[in-house]
């Protein structure tokens, strides 16, 4: 009994540490996964300037992209040479996961050129809605490396889910993605 209650509390351990360790960001480039050319637009301009707040060199992807472009030849040989090139190496995907405080990270590991032909179902604000959450994935060098959900509550506008979305990923970046 007593190597089983020491094993569980290493197993309990472990995980923890597993789920305090950072991401590591050093720089990003920044894609929206939004329908409305102004949510994405808001949503990648305000994630990239905080993240270059907190010293994370960040761009969105609306500066590699044309506009109205398709997300996925992000994925493509050449735009990844051009990117690699402006010396960024990760990417953050973000998307609106739904309208409810009750949804946990996603367990997919999708590749990168998979995960930016997925759609979006959602835009940032729905007429009454009080709670937004925001799915972040992360990949470095093509490859899967984590994922984050904010939930922004107490909404009541499409600025007050801007203004919550600064705050909670604001939080987040110096807690667990630095």
């Amino acid at each position: 009994m007593k190597n089983l209650t020491l094993l569980l509390l290493l197993l309990v351990a472990v995980n923890v540490q597993a789920q305090k360790e950072s991401i590591q960001l050093k720089n990003a480039l920044v894609v929206g996964q939004l329908d409305k050319a102004e949510d994405r637009y808001s949503v990648e301009i305000n994630l990239t300037e905080l993240l270059t707040e907190a010293g994370v060199k960040a761009i969105p992807s609306l500066n590699i992209l044309k506009m109205g472009s398709d997300a996925s030849i992000i994925a493509t040989d050449s735009i990844q040479k051009l990117i690699a090139a402006k010396g960024i190496d990760t990417y953050i995907l973000v998307s609106v996961r739904g309208y409810d405080k009750k949804f946990k990270k996603t367990h997919r590991k999708d590749e990168l050129k998979t995960a930016l032909d997925a759609g979006n179902l959602f835009p940032i604000y729905r007429d009454e809605v009080v709670s937004v959450s925001f799915e972040f994935m992360f990949y470095r060098n093509g490859q899967f490396i984590g994922t984050d959900i904010v939930k922004c509550g107490n909404v009541s506008s499409r600025d007050t889910v801007i203004k919550r979305f600064r705050k909670s990923v604001a939080k987040r970046i110096e807690k667990s993605w630095k």
